[in-house]
């Protein structure tokens, strides 16, 4: 009889432990389902920017945050010295579990500027897709610097990785974009070309003053003030070059070149190193030196 009750309480003991470890279970995955995703934004700019989002001032660029999705208006502000560029607004959609990716590199006028927003949506965990817009549109795309199509561009046939787009268009500045795809997402890259000049007279020819046979003119550069208390010296005139060298505001160097493009500097430094400078942070100047008068 005692044998038969004991085993009675141990069978409702054994209920309850396993009631209790199924409900705590089917709890945790409750808790796990309604565990709300949250969105990533990245915004890259050159020169630096002041970051509003639905009109609240977030930080300075480069900025990096989670938020909530959703739909947002995104405000960029870029700090300048000697001449006023132009702001950048835009309207995101901010998708849970990734990062939406915003660059721009500003100028004196919208046209002139560039950029490109990255984003991705989820599709079948099997595929892999990349979709690739442009302003203007028609622009000639070249993936991996074989495949060649024009825009707009979305194909499957894509493998996932590391990817390079380089997208040109006729008086625009070329641009290249650089993007990882995932399996399980269609990546949609919208890029904006900036275009070569503001006005026509910039189309014409630009006239250089023939020195005075007295004297010697060398073509020089200033270094003006940075967020960071120097320049990057790179290998080509764009913020995707390589930096090869600092320099510090102030101080100037020889002007060998000037990108038709960019309009970047090409500079020597004082141990013979060549580079590019942004134009956005130096300014041309002229060294005037007397030539010698051979004695009579």
């Amino acid at each position: 009889m005692l044998n038969s009750v004991s085993m009675e309480k141990l069978r409702r003991v054994g209920l309850i432990l396993l009631g209790l470890i199924l409900g705590g279970g089917l709890l945790f995955i409750v808790i796990d389902l309604f565990k709300p995703k949250v969105a990533g934004l990245f915004v890259e700019t050159n020169p630096s920017a002041k970051v509003l989002v639905d009109g609240v001032q977030m930080g300075m660029t480069p900025y990096r945050t989670t938020t909530k999705p959703g739909e947002v208006i995104i405000l960029l502000i870029p700090e300048s010295f000697n001449v006023s560029l132009a702001t950048y607004e835009t309207k995101v959609t901010l998708i849970p579990g990734v990062e939406t990716v915003i660059r721009r590199e500003f100028r004196e006028l919208d046209d002139v500027s560039a950029g490109e927003i990255v984003s991705f949506d989820k599709i079948n965990k099997d595929e892999t897709s990349l979709a690739v817009v442009t302003d203007p549109d028609s622009a000639q795309l070249t993936i991996d610097g074989i495949d060649r199509a024009y825009t707009p561009h979305k194909t499957s046939s894509i493998l996932p990785g590391e990817h390079t787009l380089d997208i040109s268009a006729d008086g625009y500045l070329d641009r290249v974009v650089r993007v990882k795809t995932h399996r399980g997402y269609k990546l949609t890259a919208f890029v904006k070309l900036g275009k070569t000049s503001m006005n026509p007279q910039e189309s014409s020819p630009t006239t250089i003053p023939t020195p005075e046979p007295t004297s010697s003119y060398e073509r020089k550069v200033e270094i003006l003030q940075t967020d960071t208390g120097f320049l990057r010296v790179r290998e080509n005139p764009s913020t995707l070059g390589k930096e090869i060298r600092q320099v510090r505001p102030g101080e100037s160097y020889s002007l060998l070149d000037i990108d038709g493009k960019t309009g970047w500097f090409k500079i020597e430094l004082e141990d013979g190193t060549v580079g590019w400078i942004s134009n956005q942070y130096a300014r041309e100047i002229e060294s005037v030196s007397p030539t010698p008068t051979p004695a009579p």
